[in-house]
């Protein structure tokens, strides 16, 4: 027989994705104010997204914040948009490698890539957004991101780099009523984060161009388009 469990035992309370997001944003503050190292950074941003509880995720930042503050208050569940296509993954893990999305995936309302000596390139202009605004969280340490968005979506560039840039080719087409909106936030350290707006598929070596041309700060978009 098995033992019933006693009525008066606290129940731990399961967290949310928003409560380990929450979570996870704080220890990136730590970073950036170097309360905490780059490596204590990825160590428990990875335990972060694997915590269940509130406690679990209390003790990973309780060194951070004041004695007895909660992560959150439990967020009540709101209803989820059905996309026709497989189930998207929230977060991108990059250690020494690369990751290349592209085509039709699922992007859902927070997406975050972590990457360290490697490189990533996200590619929006097919993808389907399940939200009206989208937040993508990049974390680079020593690695290369390439981020392509449509070009009628309103588009923030609010990442910080540290020895490090995020990189804007900044759009004069007014997006149309209703336009998308996709937030890029994140912490650059000995990176390059760079946003390319291209309305069709580009070679490679001709994004490269686009991409030198914003971290240079200089405007190259005419002559690679008269390239083409």
């Amino acid at each position: 027989m098995t033992e019933s469990q006693d009525p008066n035992t606290p129940v731990e309370l399961r967290a949310s994705d928003a409560d380990r997001e929450r979570a996870a944003e704080r220890l990136r503050e730590a970073a950036a104010d170097g309360r905490i190292t780059m490596d204590e950074l990825e160590e428990r941003v990875d335990a972060v997204y694997s915590a269940r509880t509130h406690a679990e995720l209390r003790l990973l930042i309780r060194d951070l914040a004041a004695p007895d503050v909660p992560v959150s208050a439990p967020a009540a569940p709101k209803p989820a948009e059905v996309i026709p296509t497989r189930k998207s993954r929230r977060r991108s893990l990059v250690v020494m490698s690369g990751l290349d999305r592209r085509g039709r995936w699922v992007v859902p309302g927070r997406f975050s890539v972590f990457a360290f000596w490697g490189g990533a390139q996200l590619d929006l202009r097919e993808a389907v957004l399940t939200e009206r605004e989208t937040v993508i969280r990049v974390d680079a340490v020593m690695s290369g991101i390439e981020i392509i968005v449509p070009k009628d979506a309103v588009v923030l560039v609010e990442g910080s780099g540290v020895l490090g840039v995020f990189a804007e080719a900044a759009s004069t087409d007014v997006p149309p009523p209703g336009a998308p909106v996709i937030r890029i936030v994140g912490i650059s350290f000995w990176a390059g984060v760079s946003v390319t707006r291209t309305p069709t598929y580009v070679p490679k070596k001709q994004r490269r161009a686009l991409a030198d041309a914003a971290t240079e700060d200089r405007p190259a978009l005419e002559s690679v388009e008269r390239d083409t």
